[in-house]
This record gives structure tokens, C-alpha cells and sequence, in this order.
């Protein structure tokens, strides 16, 4: 086996799912919803089928959909793209990412990611032989030092990938935060990558900021998103990169000789969802909003503390102290209660900030939630 799988284990979340079907029980751990997509997706793709789009697309992706994303990404984000030039479809926003870090990093480079971090970005980092820094989240509002940041920044990293909304911490990151660190990545030359596949699941009044439109952040940006979240197609494995022509150029190489394309058909009827108009998202935020508080009910009857999620479908929460770390919490609820969910050490760098985390997921039906408050009812944990 190559050295490199030394430097990084077997997804935690993977794990998880895989003992959530051991011991059937309900999988709160893995962020997949269990519902299916809006009908006209499913006709659409469908539609596609049956029309002949099964064999290999366009290797950037099909031009109806780079010009769909371009379109969205200019009315939504605010961010100028042409399809031909600057949108590259993915195997997901997972490949677009390992495919902006491979395509963009030399061996050696420094990349820096936020400490908790959505797990693929280590790895990614790893099989592109550069060298990682972390710069965590801190106190109860999960911000960045200001000065923390700078001092890390001084060391002219090649790379910093942010997730916003985030997964695992559910932070949106506000616009002066970005405003920081696009002064700081142009001071030092650093091109950003941006995992934005959440930008529509967010709360309490937060607004969704695309870092690429901030001062001179289109020309050093990578803006990643993806079908699987908004849409709920996460098996569909469909993603995009979207990027000034030099940077496009690179993640399209790589991708390239990595996946070669996404999946045709899945492609065609994702060009339906992008034509959904506004009241779709806002119903889409509207319904994780009463499942997000459906779940921050379900923890406090439990006396569970947890950090309330501004964005995304995640929530972190704090293992109980007669329990000696998020591990032991999560065995406990799977062979009492059934219910698995993530370990959240597994996505921190600083193993003392996340061995007391779970993750919980709450992109459920409303009568799977109903059923894991079934399951917990009694359960005092404090």
C-alpha cells in the first residue's frame, strides 16, 4: 500500500453507516436524506434515459448544464461565469474539490483547512503531497482569531478551503469574515477553494455569501457546489467547479484523467432543477428549519448540550460526562437507543476540540425524527 494511506483513515462516516445497518437502526450519522428528490427531477431524469443520454457526456459537462450553473451562479451568487470557459461539471462536489486541490497545489505546497472540516479535504490534500495547517473554529459562535488567521496566512499557504454553510459546525460565515480572508489571500497569493453545496439551507435571517465576489476573489477562487444537497440526489453524483479561465483550466486536466465526466442522464434533468424557481428554496430552507428545530428539541429533552446551527443540516452536540468522549456516546445510543451518529473527533485535527462531539444529521422525514424522539425519550444523559 502507499505511505500516503498511513496519513489517513477509513471515513468515519462510512463506519458509522455501516453499523447504523449492523444494528438497524436509524442512521443519523451520514447526510443523506430519506426522502426522495422534487418529481420533476425524477421525470426528468427519466426522460433523459429513455432519450438516449447513456453514453459519455462532454467531459466538462453537458453544455445546457454549464450554462444552467452560469446562469444561477450570476442570479443567485452574483458570480460572472460562462459555461464554455469557467464551469466544469464534477463526479460531485467531493471530486471537485480533490480535483481543484490536485490541479492547483505542488507537492510540498501548504494548504490550510478550518479545524472541525468535512473529511475528504484532508486526504485530498494528502494524495497531492502538500503540507496541511488547520485554523480552528473558537468559542460558542465557531468564529476565526483574526490574528490566528493573519499569522497563518503570513506563511504564504498555495491554498484554504472553506465549507460555508458548514458541515460538520453548521456556521455561515458572515461577509466580514470573508472580507478578511480575501484581503489576506491576496496579500499572500493564496487561491481560495469554497465548498458552498449548503448555500441554500440556512437560518435565523443568515444570507449566503460567495467569497468569488468579494474584492478581486473572482480571479482567485474556486466556487464549489453540487446537485446532491439542494436537490436531495446525493446517489446522482453530480457537482461543479466554477472559476476565472486559468483555474478552470486546471481543475478541468485533472478531472480530465480523474473521472473523465459525471453521469449523463443525471446531468440532462439537473438542468430542470436549475430552472426551479426562487419559492423553491425557500421551502426547501423553510422545511430544514422545522427539522433543524424538531432535533434541537429532541437533544434538550435529553439534556443534551449542542451548538445551534446557522446553516446546513448538521448539529453538533456535546457527549454527557459520565461518558469519557464522543465515541463512547455514540455506542451508547446505538445499542440503547438504536440511533447512530458520528464521532465528530474523526473531522478535527485538535483531537482534544472534538473528542467530546457527536454529529447529529437532520435531513430526515419528519416520522424518522418523530421516531429517533421515540427512541431517546427517557433517556437522561446529564
Amino acid at each position: 500500500m502507499s505511505k500516503k494511506l498511513e496519513l489517513f483513515t477509513e471515513s468515519a462516516i462510512r463506519e458509522m453507516t455501516r453499523l447504523s445497518d449492523q444494528y438497524d437502526a436509524i442512521n443519523l450519522a451520514q447526510g443523506m436524506p430519506d426522502f426522495e428528490p422534487h418529481p420533476e427531477l425524477v421525470a426528468a431524469a427519466v426522460k433523459a434515459i429513455e432519450g438516449g443520454f447513456n453514453q459519455y457526456p462532454i467531459t466538462w459537462g453537458q453544455k445546457n448544464l454549464r450554462d444552467a450553473i452560469a446562469r444561477k451562479v450570476k442570479e443567485y451568487n452574483g458570480i460572472d461565469a460562462d459555461g464554455e470557459k469557467n464551469v466544469t461539471v464534477t463526479c460531485g462536489s467531493t471530486e471537485a474539490v480533490a480535483s481543484a486541490v490536485l490541479g492547483l497545489a505542488d507537492p510540498g505546497d501548504m494548504v490550510v483547512v478550518t479545524d472541525p472540516f468535512y473529511e475528504n479535504y484532508v486526504p485530498n490534500a494528502i494524495m497531492a503531497n502538500t503540507r496541511l495547517e488547520y485554523i480552528p473554529f473558537e468559542a460558542k459562535d465557531l468564529h476565526l482569531d483574526p490574528e490566528r488567521l493573519k499569522n497563518l496566512m503570513e506563511n504564504r499557504p498555495r491554498l484554504i478551503i472553506i465549507n460555508t454553510p458548514n458541515n460538520p459546525a453548521g456556521k455561515v460565515f458572515e461577509r466580514a469574515e470573508l472580507k478578511l480572508l480575501a484581503d489576506l489571500c491576496e496579500e499572500f497569493n493564496c487561491i481560495a477553494i469554497t465548498d458552498e453545496i449548503y448555500e441554500h439551507i440556512i437560518y435565523d435571517g443568515k444570507q449566503h455569501v460567495s467569497l468569488a465576489t468579494i474584492g478581486n476573489m473572482s480571479e482567485r477562487t474556486v466556487t464549489v457546489n453540487g446537485a446532491s444537497k439542494t436537490y436531495s440526489v446525493t446517489g446522482w453524483r453530480v457537482g461543479w467547479a466554477v472559476a476565472a479561465e486559468p483555474l478552470s483550466n486546471a481543475v478541468r486536466k485533472i478531472h480530465d484523467y480523474l473521472t473523465i465526466g459525471a453521469p449523463t442522464p443525471f446531468q440532462e434533468a439537473l438542468v430542470t432543477a436549475l430552472n426551479f424557481k426562487p419559492a423553491f428554496y425557500v421551502k426547501l430552507a423553510s422545511m430544514y428549519d422545522k427539522k433543524r428545530k424538531l432535533m434541537m428539541k429532541i437533544l434538550e429533552e435529553c439534556d443534551i448540550k449542542y451548538y445551534k446551527p446557522e446553516g446546513a443540516y448538521y448539529i453538533l452536540a456535546e457527549a454527557p460526562s459520565q461518558f469519557k468522549d464522543g465515541q463512547e456516546f455514540a455506542e451508547a445510543l446505538l445499542m440503547k437507543a438504536r440511533v447512530a451518529v458520528l464521532p465528530v473527533v474523526a473531522l478535527y485535527h485538535d483531537k482534544k476540540l472534538g473528542e467530546k462531539m457527536v454529529r447529529f444529521v437532520f435531513c430526515k422525514q419528519d416520522e424518522t425524527l418523530r421516531e429517533v424522539q421515540h427512541r431517546l425519550k427517557g433517556l437522561k444523559f446529564n
